[in-house]
Formats: C-alpha cells, structure tokens, sequence
C-alpha cells in the first residue's frame, strides 16, 4: 500500500487492543513511519510503548484517515474526543461492532466520509476477513484507501449496503467461535471414543486447521471436497448422515444460530 497521504498527514488510532494493535502491526510491517501514526488509549501496551507511534499526545487537526477501534459500549466516550475532525477532509474508518453509519454522522456530521468495517479475530495472524461499506459522503477513494488499510490484516470485501452487516457478523464476525467450539466438541467426542484429552485436542486442532486451509486453496468447492474424502458406505458417511441430518444436522443448527447472531446484532444497532 502506497502511505505517502497518510505519511503526510497523519493517522489516529482510536483504540489500539487485540484489533487495533493486529492492524497497527500489520501496517508498521508494510512501511507505514511510525511518526505518522498517533495513538489514543488510556492503558497503552507494552507493545504499542515499544512502537515509536505518539501516544495520547497532540492530534493532527485534519488527518488522513481516523480509524475507530474502541469497543461498542466506550463509544459515548470516546468520540466527542475527535468530533472536531468530522466535516471536513478526513476519512473515519470504524471497526467497533453493532455501531451504524447513522450514528456516526450524528457525531461527526453527514458530510463525513466514513466507512463501517467488520472484521474478525483471525486478523489477529493476519488471516482475517473483513467486510466494508462506505456512507453516501464516502468517495471511491476512500474506500480504496480502506480497503488498504483492512488489507493489512487479511481479505477485505466490499458490501452495496449497510444492512448486509447484520448478516456478515454473524457468520464471519462471529464465526470464529463457531469453529472453535467445533474444535472443543470434537475433540470432546475423541476422548468419550477413548483418546487422551491432549491427543484428542491436537487431532481437532490440526484437523479443523488443516481442512480450513484447504477449503480456501483447493479449486473445488467445499461440498465437492467434502464428497471427496466420503466412500460410500464408510466411516465419513456414517458421521455425515448425522451431521447432514435436515432437521437435527449442522444446516439447521447453524442456521438457527446465524439467525440469533443477525438478530441480535439488529438489536443492538438500534
């Protein structure tokens, strides 16, 4: 990514915990001067300390780009801090979850360029996902220069409307734990077959690890990959006849709770 805008003008990191310090990385990694990054947070990391980026002291007045990484219920505080760049030049990019356009522009005012991202915790490792959606005062610039920003931390895809976001946090925002609990659950189920815990763990882990990286690398499609490994008649046949099942399976299960997630998430926008 080419920073020579931001390297100009500057860019303020409103919160900087697991996400902001990943994108943070991810960004000093791609060559972005540490002096161009000004951070605010009132218990800065060892880490962030070790950076070089300015930490809670004087703010540009019209930066590049205000990124938001404060969680949902710290909002009220935190944005009136920064108010005073919205009108103007600078491009407010928020990751915090279930917070809408609409209450930014409350904030920052209408003419604001912003862009509302939901990430996911695999941005951690730099294998995240994160969805994007401009508000009407966003220019193609700008969401290129999210998009670049985001990239730092993994995929980045584009939304035509802000009511898709519901609907991408439940399945990858908060998809993660979904898999994670299948790891628990699996590995659960060896050791009640008569594996140790530990063995049980790793097999689970490797397993979900493994069949994830080839899902996203192979030319097939994940249900031809899962016909793939099935003999008819054998081990993986048995096992899918109960996890395929149309009303107790994984399609029902997790339909239900992608249901909950995107309601929930609905309510909390409101």
């Amino acid at each position: 990514m080419d920073f020579t805008e931001i390297s100009a003008r500057g860019l303020v990191l409103l919160g900087c915990g697991k996400m902001g310090s990943a994108m943070l990385a991810g960004w000093l990694r791609g060559g972005l001067a540490p002096s161009a990054v000004h951070v605010i947070d009132p218990h800065p990391s060892d880490w962030l300390q070790s950076t070089g980026v300015a930490i809670n002291g004087a703010l540009p007045a019209a930066p590049a780009v205000v990124l938001i990484a404060v969680k949902p219920q710290m909002m009220g505080a935190a944005l009136p801090t920064i108010a005073a760049m919205g009108g103007g030049q600078t491009l407010f990019v928020t990751v915090a979850a279930g917070t809408t356009i609409a209450t930014y522009e409350g904030v920052f005012g209408a003419s604001t360029p912003l862009v509302r991202a939901m990430p996911n915790t695999p941005a951690a490792i730099g294998r995240g996902i994160t969805a994007i959606v401009g508000n009407a005062a966003a220019r193609p610039a700008d969401l290129d220069l999210a998009e670049g920003l985001l990239s730092a931390v993994g995929q980045v895809v584009r939304l035509p409307s802000e009511d898709q976001m519901d609907a991408v946090t439940a399945v990858s925002g908060s998809g993660p734990a979904y898999v994670f609990h299948l790891i628990e659950a699996l590995a659960a189920a060896g050791v009640t077959e008569g594996l140790a815990p530990d063995l049980a763990m790793k097999l689970a882990k490797a397993t979900v690890g493994g069949a994830g990286q080839l899902a996203e690398d192979a030319a097939e499609d994940p249900a031809q990959l899962r016909v793939n490994v099935t003999s008819p008649g054998g081990t993986t046949a048995a096992a899918l006849a109960v996890l395929m099942d149309p009303e107790t399976g994984f399609p029902a299960l997790l339909a239900r709770a992608v249901k909950a997630a995107a309601d929930r998430g609905r309510e909390l926008g409101k």
